[in-house]
Order: C-alpha cells, then structure tokens, then sequence
C-alpha cells in the first residue's frame, strides 16, 4: 500500500514541474510583450483571453472546472505583468501621473485657503491645522460645499471626514465623490474625544434636548442610553452642536463635542470622552482640484466601475494580489440612477514611483467598465 511520504513526494514532483512549466510560460509571455512592442501592437487581447478561460474549465472533470478557470485567469495577469515593459515611456494613462510627479513642489505648502464644513473648533479644522501649519479655513455649511469651493477653485484644499475607526466609513462623502472633480493629496487620522458640552450652571440631569452629527451619536450609544429624558437631535458636526448650545437660550440643551469646543463657546464639560470606545479616530483627506503628488507618496485611491458579471471583483482583486500590492481599504457605494450598480474605491498601498504601481494604472483598465484615479499621497501622522 502506498504510504503519506510517497504521496507526498509525488505531489512535490508534480508541483516542480508546475513551476517549471509556470516559469517557461512567463518567458514565453515575456518575449509576446517584446513583438507586440516591436510591431505596435495591443498587449490586451480580451477575445483570446475569454477563449483560454472557457477552454480551461473544459480541460477538467466538471467539478473542477470553476477552480481551472480561476487558475488560468491568475496566469493570464501574471503573463500581462511581464508584456508590460516598466520601463516603457508611458501610456496615455500613466502621463498625467508622471507629469505630476515632475510639476507638484517638492514641500507641502504651509499654509493655503482651506475648505472645512462647519465652523471654527470642528474636527476638519483640526485636520487642516495637522495638514498646514498656517491654514486660511473658509467654513461651509455641507460637505458639497466642500467639494464645490474646491472643484470652482474658490480654495485651494479642501479637507473631508472619510472614515470613523468604530463608526465606518462617512457615507456622504463617498456618495459625493461620484459627483465632484478632485483629487486627493493627503490623509490623516484625528483623535475623536466626545464631551457632553452645556451652558455653564446646567446639571447633567438637566439636559433634555442634545445635539450632535449622526457619526458621534453612533459613537456615543452606551453614554446616550443612560441619559433616557434627553431626545438627541442630528446637526452637521460637533462645533456646530456647541455653537447651537451656547447660542440657544434654553439651559438644558447640550452637545456632544470636543472639549476644545468648551472654552472656544464658553460652555461647561459635564461628561468627558464619553465615546464607546477610547481608541476612536476620525481618517480625513486634504482634496485639490489639480493632480498634485508630493514626494514620498506611498498610498493610491482609485474609483472603480467593475463587469456586473460573476467574477469581476475577484479579477480585481486578483490584480492587487499578483501584483504583490496590499489593499488598505474597499468600500462599495451605489450609483444613483444605474439600477444595482456599484462604484468600489479602492486604496491601495502603492508607491508612485515602483514599477508594480505603473503596471496597475498602465493596465486596470482592462478589467473594468471605468475608472478613476484620484491621487497618490501620504497619511500625515
């Protein structure tokens, strides 16, 4: 009877010549890209890409035809890696990257006129001060006033909540994105210490009334529970709630705010950090019409339109994998109008200037219905 150990070495035999034969079909594949250089032809051939992936799950009994047909899908994006030369001149997709890189000042800027929603002591005031160190900050009642004072050039940056790290993503910000040109040139993640703000003099069991933004009351659920009498309201942000708070004429009003909201509108800390987690960070992006990218800059963000066809996402996200790249985040949106129809954004940790971030943006294209890129950059510590 054949033992584990020979079938072991049977399996190890057959996974030699597996590679083997993976090797010699990437040497082939390497040498196609060097003809269809030389003759100016197309690297992407979808016909006989669907050809060989329907040819493959024929190859194999029935049940194994799904996991051929994957198999063949990952050589296919390992033989595309190797027909795109990196160090080609760049396509019509790479050039306003490159020309970017070559045009954006080697230093951040200092100070700029900032786009923030809200008003003065909000947490995209802080980001913008971690952003600049001088920043002019025109306030603005909404995040799409945000993105239109930047798109019409009324600020230079713009600075947006994208995500809370125990609340998720900021849902109208990405539904704005599909509507709005810009380009994301910075990111960074800002403490989150929620405080129940008052009028000096009102007691904690005063309050009957209290206001916030939707991601702080989600925060806050465990503190908000034990206040059973206070009805909570939704306002824009948290220095909005203050400003309300210390501007209404009623003294069992409060807001959960920040604690520098306190002094700035003069109004008494009844409850600190009362968040439901104390590691809470809000993730915001400094956005800029232009394509500006700043040396250094290791991160990407992509928004993509896939296939709505089985397997698309997976295509993708097979892409990220042979390309050795690490995905950071992926999330998904619905586009208005198109029935069951995502965009997916992507951002993905990718130096702008390796070879492996070329393929990607010289090459994504072919397995999507549109795409955009909307920068690379670093996340200001």
């Amino acid at each position: 009877m054949t033992d584990l150990s020979q079938l072991r070495s049977e399996i190890d035999r057959i996974d030699t010549q597996l590679f083997e034969l993976f090797s010699q079909r990437v040497d082939v594949a390497r040498r196609i890209g060097d003809y269809k250089r030389e003759r100016g032809l197309a690297v992407f051939d979808p016909t006989r890409e669907r050809q060989k992936v329907a040819d493959a799950g024929g190859r194999v009994p029935p049940e194994l035809s799904t996991y051929a047909q994957v198999l063949m899908e990952l050589l296919m994006e390992a033989a595309r890696s190797q027909e795109v030369d990196p160090a080609a001149p760049a396509d019509a997709d790479f050039e306003p990257i490159e020309r970017a890189v070559e045009q954006t000042p080697a230093v951040f800027p200092s100070t700029a006129q900032v786009a923030c929603q809200g008003v003065e002591g909000a947490y995209s005031q802080i980001a913008a001060d971690r952003f600049f160190r001088h920043p002019s900050i025109s306030y603005l009642d909404s995040f799409e006033g945000v993105f239109r004072a930047v798109e019409q050039g009324l600020c230079q940056y713009g600075v947006l909540p994208i995500e809370n790290s125990t609340a998720g993503s900021v849902n109208k910000v990405y539904d704005l994105m599909m509507e709005h040109d810009f380009h994301v040139t910075r990111t960074s993640r800002v403490r989150i210490d929620h405080n129940l703000l008052a009028k000096p003099g009102t007691r904690l069991e005063d309050v009957r009334d209290i206001y916030s933004p939707e991601q702080a009351i989600n925060q806050s659920q465990a503190f908000l529970s034990t206040l059973p009498n206070a009805r909570v309201h939704v306002v824009e942000n948290t220095a909005m709630a203050a400003k309300r708070v210390s501007e209404s004429y009623r003294a069992d009003v409060a807001a959960l705010s920040s604690r520098s909201c306190a002094s700035l509108y003069n109004l008494d800390v009844l409850a600190e950090c009362v968040q439901d987690r104390d590691n809470n960070y809000t993730r915001f992006a400094c956005i800029s019409k232009d394509l500006q990218i700043f040396p250094g800059a290791d991160r990407a963000s992509l928004m993509v339109v896939l296939n709505h066809e089985p397997g698309s996402l997976y295509k993708m996200l097979a892409k990220f994998y042979a390309l050795d790249l690490n995905l950071l985040k992926l999330e998904s949106r619905p586009i208005p109008e198109r029935e069951f129809e995502f965009m997916f954004y992507f951002e993905v940790a990718a130096h702008v200037a390796s070879p492996e971030f070329k393929t990607l943006m010289t090459t994504i294209g072919q397995h999507c219905q549109e795409y955009r890129y909307l920068g690379s950059y670093t996340e200001v510590l």
